[in-house]
């Protein structure tokens, strides 16, 4: 179990104690998202002892994340580096004994079975519904604990999902796929709600890894931190013909490849996907010739003489950043990265 004494007070509480935080030291997690939420809970599961943590993000550390995402500075605003780079050099300065995995992937319907195939629980910090019910039916379909987060504005939701035992998120969130909603980019979030939405995710999955799960919530937890509104809606029976957890079509699966376009909610930023690959020194030697180029280890950014900036990934993946115009998207890949 490593060293007894970095998890004393918490072993002191008597509903962990030594053999849960045994268990906290054979788990093995995932966390899709590290933004806001991810960050908070990534620091949580690390600082209690959690033996594995794979951080999955496709972004990169931008200036305007640095308000409410803990574990980035403005180095690595500078250095342009991936949020899960980022994010694993500061885990792993917080605990050495956890073993922490970092990917540079865009979650979708292609991956996700291998993401989480050898986890014993998923923790949600995405920003979008269409990542969630993704997650949500990957979880089911496989018997994983799915722990839902989510923050905007002074408002956040939360409840841990548990295959076989409670409903699920497509059960109480009907036709949230394909819309954009309120985001943090478009109508602003304050730190202390990620915060604590957070720490509610951590704490229930430490219950139920513990093994204390007669304490379970088993709710969905709404709340508003600034105009002091707090609501649970008790779990009730699975919804009748959930395609999730009650005829086990998975929707979310069925979509095949990875979307080759996809818009990043209140970003102006649009993703596409069409290549495999790219060799980051090779595209910068051809970019250079019409952008001003920046390439580190993890990405390649393009500031273009259109205005927009593109950014290329070594998985294949391209940001369109400055539109949230197809089109317009569609015609500077092609103009400068082809069909």
């Amino acid at each position: 179990m490593g060293d007894f004494k970095r998890y004393s007070r918490q072993m002191l509480f008597t509903p962990i104690g030594e053999e849960g935080q045994k268990n906290f030291s054979q788990s093995r997690a995932l966390i899709v998202g590290m933004g806001a939420l991810g960050t908070a809970i990534a620091n949580h599961l690390v600082r209690a002892g959690f033996g594995y943590i794979r951080i999955v993000d496709r972004d990169y550390v931008e200036q305007s994340n640095l308000q409410r995402q803990m574990l980035f500075d403005e180095e690595d605003v500078a250095s342009a580096l991936p949020k899960t780079i980022a994010a694993k050099k500061k885990l792993e300065k917080m605990n050495s004994s956890v073993e922490i995995e970092a990917m540079v992937v865009d979650v979708n319907a292609s991956n996700v079975s291998k993401l989480i195939e050898d986890v014993d629980f998923v923790m949600d910090g995405t920003d979008n519904f269409s990542t969630r019910f993704l997650l949500n039916d990957a979880c089911f379909k496989y018997n994983i604990p799915f722990v839902y987060g989510g923050a905007v504005s002074s408002r956040g939701m939360t409840a841990l999902f548990v295959p076989g035992e409670t409903p699920c998120l497509r059960c109480f969130i009907q036709g949230g796929e394909g819309t954009t909603g309120e985001t943090c980019d478009t109508i602003g979030v304050i730190s202390p709600i990620v915060d604590i939405i957070a720490s509610y995710q951590v704490t229930e999955i430490m219950k139920y890894i513990a093994g204390n799960r007669e304490k379970l919530h088993r709710s969905l937890v709404t709340m508003d931190i600034w105009h002091n509104h707090n609501y649970a809606m008790k779990f009730s029976s699975p919804k009748k013909g959930c395609p999730t957890c009650q005829t086990n079509e998975y929707p979310s699966l069925k979509s095949g490849a990875k979307q080759d376009i996809t818009s990043l909610c209140g970003r102006e930023t649009i993703q596409i996907q069409l290549e495999s690959h790219f060799d980051l020194k090779e595209w910068a030697l051809k970019l250079e010739k019409t952008s001003k180029v920046k390439k580190t280890p993890f990405l390649l950014k393009a500031q273009l003489e259109e205005g927009e900036k593109l950014v290329l990934f070594p998985d294949g993946r391209v940001l369109i950043q400055g539109t949230e115009d197809r089109g317009r998207a569609k015609a500077l890949y092609t103009r400068y990265i082809g069909m």
